[in-house]
């Protein structure tokens, strides 16, 4: 049902939280005066079409866990473990609870969602199939009220949000389209766990989780306690509709990494967030011998080399701040040579001066059509504050500002804390070494520049975070972006292009610390999961060896 808008402007107003699950927020931006959350999109008409889609997924309070906790072999939606008020990044209110659970209980649901494999498994490929499409078309069916999720979860402008649905939509319909070739000769591995970042739940979560289980295996993934959950759950719930064994569980990581990543019925690991994380999690499955696939992030970094194009690359620089960079694959480094940087710095400035960024559902009318942002907040506001601070210190220790955007490109946004999450593109000249900036992904909208004489430099600056999963150069001369990219620590390269994670057959993986365990993307991908007369030459990047595949990069 469709109630009036509310409005949103010098005073307390509601932002689109239903009574009882958000709260009463003041937006002071004179941006944002006599704006509304459009009609339709407000949190509990978003949430209602999610329980009517799957009233199983949803206790009073929020989602609840998926899971097979007893001897029926089937699965059921339960254990409510300790509530967590969830924030949506869009105006800061607690809109639900996610049902975090202990150490005991995803014990429990992990040696049920292994018991669930060998039947599942044991059903031809052709009937697996039957119903991971039926499960994708159900997914089609309700492609708005997915992306609405993901707008308020994650703070996509709708947009994006639907390019995550479509993605992961089209992405398994894929592989169900080449399944008989990829599986000819090979079983699967058993149960899969899965552990995942909020930024794309659905094109790299749940599409992960359907392709592992066109295989023949059973998943279990846990929920990303930053965004996404929600989604999340009514995805599962189609998914088990059909009769596909797959769990979804909430927690902290802390808590069950010991089920999830070391428990001895995962027979394989997926995991994809930071290198903090994920190098913990290398050192924990040193002595565990299972398959996995960790992937994690690097500073990609642009090279700007003997380039005469700053139209098209003007172009490039606006779209990757799609989602403020939120992503493994956004490049935030540019590394450009000292001739060249005037030119460069004013193709920059073009493309940064377009971009607008907002509250991806407040409009100034009721008819008004969604905005079509950029990017929205960032995940929370604990990270835009982060980010803040770090910049600030990159200017304290000399960095020069070249950028900011936090005002002119501003289209309707929350006021007072209610946008903490909001942040405006920022970019930053000769960052300092000592800068978290100079080595390390700022995971959000900020952009440092390295100016460079020799391609000496100009690799060891692209080169600077030991290893990355994409890297891209601007040069007219193919020959010389060909010679320098052998040097490049990237699994993927672009020439005068952008690279991005890829779909369907475009493989995907990371160099040095970016990744370890199996490489995926196309046929990559079911043969992680499966287990076949090949298995001793799996691509990858291990511990003792790496190995890449024909026709990388």
């Amino acid at each position: 049902m469709t109630i009036g808008p509310q409005t949103v402007s010098g005073s307390p107003a509601l932002t689109g939280s239903s009574a009882g699950m958000g709260r009463v927020v003041e937006v002071l931006a004179p941006a944002a005066a006599e704006a509304m959350v459009k009609p339709g999109f407000a949190w509990h008409e978003v949430l209602g079409r999610a329980r009517a889609i799957a009233p199983e997924a949803f206790g009073d309070a929020g989602m609840l866990n998926l899971g097979y906790g007893d001897a029926s072999g089937k699965p059921a939606w339960g254990w409510a473990g300790t509530p967590r008020g969830f924030v949506t990044p869009l105006d800061g209110s607690t809109i639900y609870s996610l049902p975090m659970l202990d150490l005991e209980t995803a014990n429990l649901l992990l040696r049920g969602a292994k018991a669930s494999q060998p039947a599942w498994g044991a059903l031809p490929l052709s009937e697996r199939v039957l119903r991971v499409r039926a499960c994708i078309e159900q997914m089609q069916q309700h492609r708005i009220a997915l992306a609405s999720l993901l707008m308020w979860e994650i703070g996509k402008p709708m947009r994006l949000a639907l390019a995550d649905v479509d993605r992961s939509i089209s992405g398994v319909a894929w592989y169900c389209e080449h399944a008989e070739e990829q599986l000819r000769g090979r079983e699967p591995l058993g149960l899969i766990s899965n552990i995942a970042s909020w930024n794309y739940p659905l094109s790299v979560m749940m599409h992960a989780m359907l392709v592992q289980a066109l295989a023949g295996n059973s998943v279990i993934g846990k929920t990303p306690t930053d965004g996404g959950g929600a989604c999340l759950a009514v995805c599962c719930a189609l998914a088990a509709r059909q009769g596909i064994p797959i769990s979804l569980v909430s927690g902290s990581g802390g808590v069950l990494s010991a089920a999830l990543v070391r428990g001895a019925e995962v027979d394989c690991l997926s995991f994809v967030g930071g290198r903090s994380n994920g190098r913990d999690i290398a050192a924990s499955l040193v002595n565990h011998n299972k398959r996995y696939m960790l992937e994690m992030e690097g500073l990609n970094a642009y090279g700007i080399w003997e380039f005469s194009d700053f139209a098209g690359l003007s172009a490039q620089i606006r779209k990757g701040f799609e989602y403020a960079k939120q992503r493994c694959t956004a490049y935030p480094r540019f590394v450009v040579q000292r001739k060249l940087f005037a030119r460069f710095l004013d193709a920059y400035l073009r493309a940064a001066s377009q971009l607008r960024y907002g509250h991806p559902a407040m409009v100034r009318q009721a008819g008004d059509e969604l905005p079509e942002y950029d990017f929205g907040p960032l995940i929370n506001a604990q990270k835009a504050r982060h980010l803040r601070e770090v910049v600030s210190q990159a200017l304290a220790g000399g960095a020069v500002p070249m950028f900011d955007g936090s005002a002119t490109c501003a289209g309707l946004v929350p006021g007072g804390e209610a946008g903490a999450a909001y942040l405006g593109p920022t970019a930053l000249l000769d960052v300092p070494r000592s800068s978290e900036l100079y080595h390390a992904e700022p995971f959000g909208p900020v952009d440092s520049f390295v100016v460079v004489d020799t391609t000496e430099q100009l690799i060891a600056e692209m080169n600077v975070s030991n290893g990355c999963l994409v890297s891209s150069l601007a040069c007219d001369d193919a020959k010389l972006a060909h010679k320098l990219s052998l040097d490049l620590r990237s699994f993927k390269f672009g020439h005068n292009t952008l690279r991005s994670r890829g779909d369907r057959e475009e493989m995907f993986g990371g160099m040095g610390q970016s990744w370890k365990g199996c490489f995926v993307g196309g046929s990559l991908l079911t043969r992680a999961v499966t287990t076949g007369a090949d298995d001793e030459t799996l691509p990858g990047n291990f511990v003792t060896h790496s190995r890449l595949p024909g026709g990388a990069r």
